[in-house]
């Protein structure tokens, strides 16, 4: 296909400068686009699945994970349970116009923080544990 200079569309040339995916590639892929198969760097994941270390992650991050997410699933749908089943008691006034319902709403964000300061803390003890078996996996000592 011949393409007229006269005209301002770039479509009928492939890798242009306008091409917003060139078909060829100059360097070599990125790590992050190679497949399983261009990968030189390959894990042996059964051998590591088996490790002791591995295993303690998995289970710290677990025990982390699981009760976090069911307190604040429960926290959070606690507000319409209560409000649906004990409205005399969420309609309770504490101070002025701001009852109960108002300040159970506006503690969900504090526990949402309070959640996101705890797991932050937790990632970074998991950071470490997965820093400590990819050095030994480097090392070959595993």
């Amino acid at each position: 296909m011949v393409h007229d200079p006269r005209s301002t569309d770039s479509t009928p040339d492939s890798g242009s400068a306008t091409d917003v995916s060139p078909l060829g590639r100059k360097s070599a892929k990125p790590t992050h686009e190679q497949t399983a198969d261009e990968d030189v760097d390959v894990v042996d994941w059964e051998r590591v699945a088996a490790l002791d270390e591995f295993k303690a992650l998995l289970t710290a991050k677990r025990k982390f994970i699981v009760p976090a997410t069911i307190f604040f699933i429960v926290y959070y749908f606690s507000l319409p349970v209560l409000v649906g089943y004990a409205p005399q008691w969420m309609a309770t006034k504490v101070f002025g116009v701001i009852n109960v319902a108002y300040l159970f709403a506006l503690s969900q964000f504090f526990v949402a923080w309070m959640v996101a300061w705890a797991y932050v803390r937790a990632a970074n003890r998991f950071d470490g544990m997965a820093q400590r078996l990819l050095d030994g996996l480097k090392q070959g000592s595993r």
